[in-house]
């Protein structure tokens, strides 16, 4: 006995769970539009319980949302928002400033290293010279060990 074929009702209920997406995602455009807010296909897919994916293959909902988009009203900025926009601005000014006052303390502590590094080499320098390796009163050996790989 051969195999039933289930594929019609396969078939059937792809083509069921296809319609209700659908459905779905019109009810989920139609309600953005009567919210008057600005949809997006986020928004809408989510709503309908669909992928962005699946949303995007269907044109005619896609320009709908579009379409939707370019309605809604944008905001127009009230002066609440321009001093916001105002103290943004001061904000950007004071880290721009706190910015280069870094570099100019990294750029300091930069050369006093470099400073500090050569004064360590002078001193190894002296130190190898001295009378059979020993070692010399101005450098100490903890400087000694404690700078030995950084040079």
């Amino acid at each position: 006995m051969p195999p039933a074929d289930n594929a019609r009702f396969l078939v059937e209920a792809s083509k069921t769970r296809s319609r209700q997406a659908r459905e779905r995602a019109e009810e989920a455009v139609t309600a953005a539009a009567r919210r008057s807010e600005r949809p997006t296909v986020v928004g809408v897919a989510n709503a309908a319980g669909v992928s962005r994916s699946w949303l995007y293959t269907q044109t005619d909902l896609i320009t709908a949302i579009s379409q939707l988009q370019q309605r809604a009203s944008i905001p127009h900025r009230s002066p609440r928002h321009a001093a916001s926009d105002a103290s943004l601005q001061r904000r950007l000014e004071t880290a721009l400033e706190r910015s280069r006052h870094l570099r100019d303390q990294v750029a300091d502590l930069i050369r006093k290293l470099e400073t500090a590094h050569g004064e360590i080499r002078r001193l190894r320098a002296l130190s190898g010279s001295s009378a059979g390796g020993a070692s010399n009163s101005r450098f100490p050996s903890a400087v000694s060990d404690d700078f030995q790989g950084d040079l």
